[in-house]
């Protein structure tokens, strides 16, 4: 059983999504998630919440957009992953 000192934050969670979607994340770190997420309603459905983007976006190509909407894209990523 994971000690209380090891248990993830909701932030951590945030934080470790994309690797445990990816399946990137280590033994130890995807039981803790998941240890979470067996008792957090909100980051279990983050992580839904998630998944469906993921699966929605997959079916999105970039030769779809236009140049003005890609750059407006890689502009709004840049600046959310600044802060």
């Amino acid at each position: 059983m994971t000690s209380h000192s090891e248990q993830l934050s909701c932030q951590e969670l945030v934080e470790l999504v994309t690797d445990y979607l990816e399946g990137a994340l280590t033994e130890r770190d995807r039981a803790q998630l998941e240890e979470h997420i067996s008792g957090c309603d909100g980051c279990r459905h983050y992580i839904e919440q998630m998944r469906a983007t993921v699966t929605l976006t997959n079916d999105v190509k970039p030769q779809g957009l236009t140049p003005e909407a890609e750059e407006a894209l890689v502009t709004a990523l840049r600046d959310w992953k600044a802060r």
